[in-house]
């Protein structure tokens, strides 16, 4: 990329970063990651496939799928974890 492109990314990502808060925006390739911490949904496998050990805590987290596929066995499987450690829900 030349050096006139490379500028203007920056500025951009600039102008975004002040408008939106650090971290709003990454380029891709970038090494620098968030710790968020996670509430475990209770499966294992479901943790790893999330990518950080289950949902991000302090954020919305919409659990949506057909009827019966266990969409509220899930939901009460991270209330009752969350539980577990004293917090409430």
């Amino acid at each position: 990329m030349d050096e006139n492109k490379q500028k203007a990314l920056a500025a951009a990502v600039g102008q975004i970063e002040k408008q939106f808060g650090k971290g709003s925006i990454m380029r891709l390739g970038d090494t620098k990651t968030l710790d968020i911490a996670a509430i475990s949904t209770g499966y294992l496998g479901l943790d790893i496939a999330l990518g950080i050990g289950g949902l991000p805590t302090g954020r919305i987290v919409e659990i949506v799928g057909p009827e019966s596929s266990g969409n509220t066995t899930l939901t009460l499987s991270v209330i009752d974890q969350e539980q577990k450690c004293g917090k409430t829900c």
